[in-house]
């Protein structure tokens, strides 16, 4: 925060001097953590361990990265912003940055972008400045300020333009992992990034609208707006595959948050080692939510009505508790919706309570611990395990799937007898652990969990590429996150699964969030627009009711479809975008990877996975269309779109597969094909 006076002889001079201040600010707080002597304030050693992680990790969030911009705007107000916002007089300056930054006397030289202040910085326009006179953008050079350019929001004269700056970072080819927008956030988008902690919100966004980015940056803001609340609650990032995760796992750090977990689904439901697949017919029906009452009435029949009483021994009294008032007990339970571990906790000392009153009628008075004495009566104990015997998940979802009078019994007019043949299991299996579980079936036995006791509640949760999860995927999401809410993030178009999602409105129900709000976002920030309007053509094929994402770019990008007659000329092509700056991506079928792997090492060009961390030195990564969703590179080459299609099990599954694959560029796409191309894309 400053008084906005400019230098009129060397502004930039004077920004740049505000630059070196403020890091030399930032490692000053650093260092004052630092120095920190904990030893005089902790009682004991688990404090002193708590305490000296929170200090690393405020250590951590110091960080002053060097090629990372420090602050990327100014605001200058033309009035002192509401007292809710911020301390000051008239005229007062913010400096917008990753993280907030003061001086030794405390006064801000850097305001957190998330502050309600800094919100005009992505909001005000000149049909509503919001008491904003002059907003300034930064233009960096690795780590250097080396340009600015102004808005006069409150100047008539001044006709309204498109940022040049916003538009080369916006454009600025990657190295690396993905960035952050924090720099170039759209209104739209920053509405849903601040929208509040309470509600749930699905946002549908088409290839390069920033979905992922603006789903990580909520998260951002939600934990410092909620930090307290947060801190105890927990927050988690969900992402469709380890590659995806590890791609966007520098985004929250950058912005000084660590504390945020990120895993697939398969980690949330890994009960069993999972050694086996389904094929997808078999996957779909594992995957229906109809699922869900089959497993729930199997877990509830392992409930027997009492037939006999409990007589309970103590001393020389005897206590019977007949068989009709253990009825009661047991139906109450059952009519109550408890879980069924939780119910089985309770009726022991439902029936030791029984026992108490038969006591105060004859004249004694028992306290509770007679109460818990009773409760493990040996008598009692053989009830409960004769009534509402243990469950153990991984056990009744392998009966399922074993036993055909069994599954049977439970699916009754729920599945086809045709769906309960294709679930079953051709072989019998010995143990759960001799079982080749799939995926699908540690969904199954995580839904069972739950049922038997309640899975842990976190207080937000993000969900990426959310389209290809089944209902039963959306169920246990939606277990972790019960009493708090959601972020989801995913695009109708790129369902690339059997089993993938209808409509937006079938998730949030599947997901326990009926109530959610679903936004659109439809401007394209990062797919050039000759390319976006290529993929596009196969909208009217996979999603027909879709709007098709409209790229606000400048720069139309680089985009060729080109014969080749062999594996060769691909290599060249790839040489040929290895020569222009940034990432390159060459995605193609499954099928053909390794021979493509070999012709690459052949050719002397070296290359990652997907997941590993390009460098400068190191920019080509070989992709299977299978792992490409979610990742993005400055160059695609996209290798034999219709061997892309003939991947997967059904055209409607390939074109979507294929409509991923073409949409992963964010400076250029280059297609090449021998066989001829898919006829949707002539």
């Amino acid at each position: 925060m400053s008084t906005p006076v400019d230098d009129p002889l060397d502004p930039l001079s004077r920004e740049r001097s505000h630059l070196a201040g403020s890091r030399a600010a930032l490692r000053a707080m650093r260092e004052d953590v630092e120095s920190l002597d904990i030893s005089d304030v902790t009682a004991n050693w688990v404090n002193a361990e708590v305490l000296a992680r929170q200090i690393d990790d405020r250590i951590k969030a110091l960080a002053d990265l060097s090629d990372t911009p420090l602050f990327f705007g100014r605001l200058d107000y033309l009035h002192a912003p509401g007292a809710e916002q911020a301390e000051g007089a008239e005229g007062e300056r913010f400096y917008i940055g990753r993280r907030h930054v003061h001086d030794a006397e405390g006064d801000p030289m850097v305001i957190d972008w998330r502050a309600p202040v800094s919100q005009p910085f992505y909001r005000a326009s000149k049909k509503d400045p919001l008491d904003i006179g002059l907003r300034r953008r930064f233009g960096y050079t690795g780590g250097d300020l080396t340009a600015y350019e102004d808005e006069h929001l409150s100047d008539p004269a001044e006709a309204a333009r498109t940022s040049k700056l916003l538009q080369q970072e916006i454009e600025r080819p990657r190295v690396g992992p993905m960035r952050d927008i924090v720099a170039t956030i759209q209104p739209e988008q920053d509405e849903i990034v601040r929208s509040g902690l309470g509600g749930t919100v699905c946002v549908q966004g088409g290839p390069g609208t920033g979905k992922t980015a603006v789903g990580l940056h909520r998260v951002a803001y939600l934990l410092y707006a909620h930090r307290e609340r947060l801190a105890r609650t927990g927050t988690l990032v969900i992402g469709p595959n380890k590659s995806f995760l590890h791609y966007i796992e520098q985004v929250l750090p950058a912005l000084g948050e660590l504390s945020v977990r990120q895993a697939t689904v398969d980690d949330l439901v890994a009960h069993v080692e999972v050694r086996g697949a389904d094929d997808s017919t078999a996957a779909v029906v594992k995957g229906d939510a109809r699922m869900a009452e089959v497993l729930r009435r199997a877990v509830y029949s392992h409930v027997t009505v009492p037939t006999e009483p409990v007589v309970v021994v103590r001393g020389s009294r005897r206590w019977r508790v007949p068989a009709y008032e253990l009825e009661e007990t047991v139906r109450e339970l059952l009519d109550r919706g408890i879980r069924y571990g939780a119910a089985r906790e309770a009726l022991p000392q439902r029936i030791a309570h029984a026992v108490l009153v038969q006591m105060e009628r004859s004249g004694e008075a028992p306290d509770d611990r007679v109460q818990d004495a009773v409760a493990r009566n040996s008598a009692v104990k053989a009830a409960v395990k004769a009534i509402w015997p243990p469950v153990d998940p991984a056990k009744l979802v392998l009966r399922l799937l074993t036993d055909a009078d069994f599954l049977a019994e439970h699916a009754a007019e729920l599945l086809s007898e045709d769906e309960q043949k294709t679930i079953l299991w051709a072989k019998p299996v010995r143990s759960v652990k001799s079982a080749k579980w799939s995926a699908a079936d540690a969904v199954l036995i995580d839904e069972v969990n739950d049922l038997v006791s309640r899975t842990a509640s976190l207080g937000h949760v993000v969900l990426d590429e959310a389209q290809d999860l089944s209902p039963m995927q959306y169920r246990a999401v939606g277990r972790r996150c019960t009493t708090g809410s959601a972020t989801i993030l995913g695009d109708l178009a790129q369902g690339t699964t059997p089993w993938a999602t209808r409509s937006w409105d079938e998730a949030l129900a599947h997901l326990g969030k009926s109530e959610g709000v679903i936004e659109e976002l439809t401007a394209g920030f990062r797919v050039p627009t000759d390319v976006i309007a290529y993929a596009s053509r196969l909208l009217p094929h996979i999603a027909p009711g879709l709007a098709p994402v409209a790229s606000i770019r400048e720069n139309p990008g680089f985009f060729e479809v080109r014969e080749v007659s062999g594996t060769a000329e691909v290599i060249s092509a790839c040489g040929e975008l290895l020569r222009q700056e940034g990432s390159i991506g060459l995605i193609a079928a499954d099928a053909r990877i390794p021979a493509l792997s070999d012709a690459l090492t052949e050719a002397g060009l070296t290359y990652l996975a997907p997941g590993e961390e390009t460098t400068r030195q190191t920019r080509l990564t070989l992709v299977p269309a299978s792992l490409a969703k979610g990742l993005e590179y400055d160059y695609v080459l996209l290798d034999e779109p219709q061997a892309v299609v003939d991947g997967e099990p059904d055209e409607q599954t390939g074109l979507r597969r294929l409509y991923v694959a073409l949409t992963r560029a964010v400076s250029g796409l280059v297609v090449v094909h021998g066989a001829g191309l898919p006829v949707q894309l002539r």
